[in-house]
C-alpha cells in the first residue's frame, strides 16, 4: 500500500481537521532546519499560539488521517530552532506508519520512533 502524505498549507482548512487531535508519538533525533527542508515552513508560528505552548507546527494529512507535527512547552523559539530534536506528533489515529514515513521522507538514520 503507498501512504499518502499531504502537508496541508492553509489554517482554516487545518483547523478544521485538527480538532481532537492529542499526543500520539514523537519524532526524535530531528532539528528544526531538517524539518524546514523536508515540509517546508510551519503552518503556524510563534504568534499563532494563544497560550504559547506551541511555537511551530506542520499539518498532514496521511492516509486519510490528520497529524500535527509540533514542538511543545519549550516557551522559547531560539531553543526550538537551535537545540530541539524532540518533536511531538498529535492526531485522532495510530501514528507509528506515519511516523516512519516521516523518517524516511527525512532520510536520516539516526531518527527513532517511541511511544
Amino acid at each position: 500500500m503507498d501512504n499518502v502524505l499531504e502537508i496541508i498549507k492553509d489554517k482554516e482548512e487545518a483547523n478544521y481537521l485538527t480538532v481532537g487531535t492529542s499526543l500520539k508519538d514523537y519524532l526524535n533525533g530531528v532539528t528544526y532546519s531538517q524539518l524546514i527542508e523536508a515540509f517546508g515552513q510551519p503552518l503556524y508560528g510563534p504568534d499563532d499560539s494563544g497560550d504559547g505552548k506551541v511555537n511551530f507546527e506542520w499539518v498532514f494529512m496521511h492516509n486519510g488521517n490528520a497529524f500535527t507535527l509540533y514542538d511543545w512547552k519549550t516557551y522559547d523559539v531560539d531553543y526550538s530552532i537551535n537545540e530541539l530534536t524532540r518533536w511531538n506528533i498529535g492526531g485522532k489515529a495510530y501514528a507509528g506508519y506515519f511516523v516512519e514515513d516521516l523518517m524516511n521522507l527525512i532520510g536520516s538514520k539516526k531518527l527513532t520512533h517511541e511511544v
